[in-house]
């Protein structure tokens, strides 16, 4: 068992102290090993919730997953581009619509079974299944009937537009040119699950033993608030490039705990930014084993437009105005993250996102005087929710003071656990909410489709039907500067004229691992790490945290 440690606002001076010594210096205490420790200990941040693909949705989830899984393509180590997976090729029609995978002759479960065309098929379905309820069924309507059959218009699963033409090929018709589509291929809704596994055991398919895995890995434990062990599976087809037998993930809440597991050599790799403690990042920087890089993920506010006072767009605007943006990332987050009134991060090819609001304190006062409360007077209790993190309850202060000071709104912080977090969230069960965004792949599209109407990750209740029409264009359109047109239209409502979210900063990524011994590890801009990527040498005698930063 790991050791138990406070979270970092709260643990001991003398410790803290002692945290210091070691980041100053680059020494690295020596600790007994646990006499089972596997290849490679990461940090994996929460603990997670589920191992079903269908309806995760957490970041610790997802990594896991998609160890275990593998869909007709998978990402690219380096850049996290989408490559060759259970499928080796792939032919895609003149008008872009109809793609026709070809899957691996040597392409089997861990269990010894062939992964059958039929097997894609049936994944992808059961996700798309209303009864599933997947948040992210969305990334399936680029195909024709995905939406319909989802959202319960049509009950015929076959007329979904993707088939088996036999055993080994599977065809997909689109609505629409779609860039990303092989990206989305990659994505842990579109992996391929075992069938007859779900079949026998329903809900709890992910806890039946042996667990028949597509991926490069398979499940050898999962020990709630300990770890998740995975081995290598070597039935997988591409076995030979998989270096580490055996890999556990720890979930870690406290970043004191992550910090001191990783400097005792307990782990090999944090790569959960949450669990990176902001108070040290000055000092984390001027080591050789701290890196950071630029990420796709925004971090923002979201309203609840469902129920009083945020139905009213004036009062979302107000407390937009107010906030300091440059104050955050320079006085809490402090890693280099980017302030930011949009929600697309930069970077994307052929596309710039329009300015949102930015900082005002004077219109806000008068628009929020317009809504009927001059000075705050009359305006309702309202609380911000944020999962239990010291860096998200950090911000959360700083905005409770910018709206306390600016405005006279008193907001109360409420901490929750994840998964009560999470349910608050889909429930909307909350008046202001952190939240985070990470893009599924390198295209505008993966942030701004979860804000029209339908989309189950939406989690505000607005509904904009100007925005649905900017978006189902841009979808439409085959061409890069007319899409880029209509994509940010759709933004500039999202974050400026009819707000349901207040973008605070892009986010940059973080980790932690000595590259002296960790190789196979890129850091790119999507944070994707495939463990079968992943190889360690022989620990030197250097020290991680000597050498330049």
């Amino acid at each position: 068992m790991r050791p138990e440690i406070s979270p970092l606002g709260n643990f001991p001076r003398w410790l803290f102290l002692l945290v210091l010594v070691f980041l100053a210096t680059g020494f690295l205490t020596g600790c007994s090993r646990r006499s089972d420790r596997a290849d490679l200990v990461i940090i994996n941040g929460k603990e997670v919730e589920s191992l079903d693909p269908a309806i995760i949705t957490g970041q610790p989830d997802i990594r896991i997953a998609l160890t275990l899984f593998e869909g007709l393509t998978r990402y690219n180590a380096v850049d996290a581009q989408a490559e060759p997976g259970l499928a080796d090729r792939w032919e895609i029609s003149p008008d872009l619509r109809t793609y026709t995978f070809h899957l691996r002759t040597n392409g089997v479960w861990s269990t010894g079974e062939p992964i059958t065309a039929e097997d894609v098929v049936y994944s992808w379905l059961r996700v798309l299944n209303p009864l599933t309820a997947a948040d992210y069924a969305g990334n399936f309507y680029y195909i024709k009937n995905a939406e319909e059959y989802n959202t319960g218009k049509i009950t015929n699963a076959s007329e979904v537009a993707v088939k088996a033409l036999d055993r080994s090929t599977v065809q997909v018709e689109l609505l629409n040119p779609t860039p990303f589509f092989l990206e989305l291929c990659a994505f842990q809704t579109h992996v391929v699950m075992p069938r007859w596994i779900i079949e026998k055991h329903g809900d709890r398919w992910i806890h039946a033993r042996p667990l028949p895995s597509s991926g490069a890995y398979e499940l050898l434990a999962w020990r709630l608030e300990d770890r998740v062990s995975v081995r290598k599976n070597p039935r997988y087809w591409d076995a030979a490039n998989v270096q580490l037998e055996r890999v556990d993930l720890m979930p870690v809440n406290s970043p004191a705990t992550a910090l001191n597991l990783f400097l005792t050599k307990q782990v090999d790799i944090i790569w959960d930014k949450d669990v990176v403690p902001t108070e040290l990042i000055d000092l984390l920087k001027k080591r050789r084993d701290f890196h950071v890089f630029d990420y796709l993920g925004s971090y923002f506010v979201r309203f609840n437009v469902t129920r009083k006072p945020f139905d009213d767009v004036r009062v979302r605007k107000a407390f937009a105005l107010v906030v300091d943006r440059q104050r955050i990332t320079e006085r809490v987050t402090r890693g280099g993250e980017r302030p930011a009134s949009f929600l697309v991060p930069p970077g994307l090819p052929n596309y710039q996102s329009p300015a949102g609001l930015g900082y005002d304190p004077g219109e806000a006062r008068r628009l929020l005087k317009e809504a009927g409360y001059p000075d705050g007077k009359g305006f309702p209790r309202v609380s911000y929710h944020f999962n239990t993190s010291r860096s998200h309850e950090m911000v959360g202060v700083e905005l409770q003071e910018m709206w306390r000071r600016e405005l006279g709104i008193e907001v109360e912080l409420r901490s929750m656990e994840w998964k009560t977090y999470l349910r608050a969230q889909s429930e909307l069960d909350f008046d202001l909410s952190r939240s985070a965004w990470v893009g599924d792949y390198n295209d505008p599209n993966t942030f701004l489709d979860m804000f029209m109407s339908s989309n189950p990750n939406n989690r505000t209740g607005w509904k904009n039907l100007d925005y649905d029409q900017w978006m189902r264009k841009a979808n439409a359109s085959s061409d890069p500067a007319e899409r880029a047109k209509f994509l940010s239209a759709a933004e500039a409502l999202l974050v400026r004229d009819d707000p349901p979210i207040l973008p605070l900063y892009i986010y940059v990524g973080f980790n932690l691992f000595d590259p002296d011994v960790i190789t196979g590890l890129y850091n790119n801009i999507r944070d994707e790490h495939p463990v079968r990527s992943i190889k360690k040498r022989a620990r030197s005698t250097a020290r991680a945290g000597e050498g330049n930063p």
